[in-house]
């Protein structure tokens, strides 16, 4: 007996697939099955973003599994393309520029003293040093750039480890999660802010507030966002947690890494600035990295749907938690290409310098299936930071007071 699926309404019924093949697009009442639930989109049909045609050709068929066949037979057309192998030069000649601005760093306080402005300017190529790093460790953690996992791993305990001080293991650890389970609470790390510091998503926000919880004044978080979020996540938090990660998880080698980049560090700049001076610079940079960083990671996620884990197909997980900043050789350089994050959740192994290649691909899936393919400018993501902040701690507030 072919399996059941059960039906929406106050009652639940089933029907059989056969019973679901009847209702296809050559019938004038159109059904379609999402996540083992019947719709009927007789209505639907003639409002659908995609047109009435693309969503009549899945009628009486489980668009979930539709989707799914559609991603793999593109992953495959991706590779034939050859767009999962990396251009080496592409990433030494970034690894250069890194190097270089290091360099022109220290060059800046040996040449033209350590007073304001020279200080400034230093602190300024070092922040940018790091963040880039930061994307560049990225890559090698997504083993992105080397045909070989060794070769990926030995060079992103290099470039997290000796250039930016933190641990691969740590990195791996959050980031694979977060990967796995974009945006879904208790799952994804990335979100692990909600609900003690903010209330995120209209869902779960909505809930918390139902739940008369309240552990900050969300009403006000897109306020207080500004005074810990962007400048804090990094000096106040991730700076002293690796430390306690790895040795708490007994990561000799990346302690190793760690302390090769603060003894360089304290080696290079405790002569021209003394013990002060280097730690003022030190907490500086990581106070700037901390701004760009948190600003480019949250744009892509925290305006998207935030909820518990629904167990849907992995597609469309990563669709709904994702959007795009538009292209630009700005906007690629200065978020490492994340601006591109939806083919980078969908592709994550995918060389960054080939997302731009595939995202008219990815934009051809989305329209045929419906799923609204966001992008937008690089203000305009930020600005939806804070809006989306300010609308889920409202509902919050309302479900707290009324609910």
């Amino acid at each position: 007996m072919a399996p059941e699926t059960p039906a929406q309404g106050p009652t639940p019924r089933y029907f059989t697939w056969d019973e679901v093949a009847q209702r296809s697009g050559s019938e004038k009442e159109r059904w379609l099955v999402i996540d083992r639930k019947v719709y009927n989109i007789s209505e639907f049909v003639r409002r659908h973003p995609g047109g009435s045609r693309v969503i009549s050709h899945y009628a009486g068929q489980d668009a979930t599994k539709e989707l799914t066949y559609e991603f793999r037979e593109l992953r495959a057309t991706v590779e034939r393309m050859g767009l999962m192998k990396a251009n080496p030069a592409f990433f030494l000649l970034h690894l250069l520029h890194i190097l270089l601005l290091d360099v022109a760093a220290w060059l800046t306080l040996w040449l033209f003293g350590t007073s304001f402005v020279p200080f400034l300017l230093c602190s300024v190529l070092l922040s940018t040093v790091q963040v880039q790093a930061g994307w560049l460790q990225h890559d090698f953690g997504h083993l992105s750039v080397f045909g070989t996992s060794k070769w990926n791993h030995l060079v992103h305990h290099f470039v997290i480890g000796h250039l930016k001080g933190a641990p691969a293991s740590w990195w791996n650890h959050m980031h694979f999660q977060h990967h796995a389970k974009p945006n879904c609470f208790r799952k994804d790390p990335d979100i692990n802010m909600h609900p003690f510091l903010f209330a995120l998503g209209k869902v779960l926000s909505v809930e918390l507030g139902k739940q008369k919880k309240k552990y900050m004044p969300y009403n006000h978080q897109h306020k207080y966002f500004f005074l810990i979020g962007p400048p804090g996540l990094l000096p106040l938090y991730f700076q002293w947690y690796i430390f306690y990660f790895v040795i708490k998880r007994k990561k000799w080698v990346d302690l190793a890494w760690m302390s090769t980049f603060y003894v360089r560090i304290f080696l290079t700049y405790l002569p021209l600035l003394g013990l002060k001076g280097f730690l003022g610079l030190f907490f500086m940079v990581r106070f700037l990295e901390s701004n760009w960083f948190v600003w480019v990671t949250q744009m892509n996620h925290i305006p998207m749907h935030i909820d518990h884990d629904r167990n849907m197909d992995w597609v469309s997980t990563q669709l709904q938690a994702t959007c795009n900043v538009h292209k630009s050789a700005f906007n690629d350089w200065f978020s490492g290409h994340l601006n591109f994050q939806i083919e980078h959740h969908l592709f994550p192994t995918m060389p960054r310098h080939n997302y731009h290649k595939v995202a008219p691909l990815v934009q051809s899936l989305c329209a045929k299936h419906g799923i609204k393919y966001q992008s937008k400018p690089l203000f305009s993501a930020f600005a939806d930071i804070v809006h989306s902040l300010k609308e889920s701690g409202q509902l919050w507030l309302d479900a707290y007071l009324h609910q």
